[in-house]
């Protein structure tokens, strides 16, 4: 079992994520679960293997449990919250986010193919995730001005980390507004892209989504009847809103980008 061996520093933001070493020698950011972000871990975790699966350039992570003693020890973590597990994603070091390098720049390409950078647009749509802006993408240099691009921070899909049952049915169903969506798009080559990931999407069993969302801690406080509401929020959004979603994405926002 991957254990905490060694405590970095508090990274910036309001995640309440801090750096930790662990057992495995890598670094990884740690989300603590604290009040008033109640979803914010659960979202992360949903997201995550859904993420995986689709083939998303995001970082590996899991839960891990921090044991009491490793807390006391570390000034930073000794209020922390009481829960045993906690949301851990493997620290990419040598990266700038989307506010460290100048995306407007016509000589910025990222090195990404076409289904990574059609599946993080789609996955953000399906996700409800309209926290995708500059902060929340990494960019690693490959040559001069050109960059791979890793995705971050799932704490606000399904709109926020806050959100309740009624919530769900009010979820976003247009075109969302990300200067981050629009830079990842000028560099998709192929239309047909964003269809293939829809295609996959849909057909993701609904068994696989049950497990993902059954594997949430308990401690993480997701009540059966949130549980459910997930799952058919998921079914509900990739069949019949995350199709409508993309025709407008694709009209309003990539074709003009490729004509321009």
């Amino acid at each position: 079992m991957m254990e905490p061996v060694s405590y970095r520093k508090k990274l910036e933001g309001k995640s309440n994520a801090h750096l930790i070493t662990f057992s495995d020698g890598k670094d990884y950011v740690v989300k603590f679960f604290q009040h008033g972000f109640e979803k914010s871990l659960p979202n992360e975790w949903v997201a995550y293997p859904l993420a995986r699966f689709l083939g998303l350039p995001t970082p590996f992570a899991r839960i891990v449990d921090i044991p009491q003693n490793f807390l006391t020890e570390v000034e930073e973590l000794a209020q922390m919250s009481d829960v045993r597990y906690q949301f851990a994603s493997r620290y990419i070091p040598n990266c700038r986010d989307g506010h460290e390098v100048d995306i407007t720049n016509k000589k910025v390409v990222l090195t990404n193919d076409d289904w990574q950078l059609a599946s993080i647009i789609l996955f953000d749509y399906w996700l409800a995730n309209t926290d995708r802006t500059r902060k929340n993408i990494l960019l690693k240099e490959t040559a001069a001005d050109s960059y791979h691009v890793t995705v971050i921070d799932h704490a606000e899909i399904f709109g926020n980390y806050f959100w309740l049952i009624d919530d769900l049915e009010k979820l976003p169903v247009d075109v969302f507004k990300s200067a981050t969506h629009q830079f990842i798009a000028k560099f998709i080559k192929q239309e047909q892209s964003f269809f293939d990931v829809l295609e996959v999407i849909q057909q993701i069993p609904v068994l696989l989504l049950e497990e993902i969302v059954e594997l949430i801690p308990e401690e993480w406080k997701v009540t059966r009847e949130e549980r459910k509401a997930i799952v058919s929020t998921l079914i509900k959004r990739r069949k019949r809103i995350l199709p409508e979603m993309i025709e407008k994405f694709i009209g309003k926002v990539y074709r003009p980008l490729k004509k321009g």
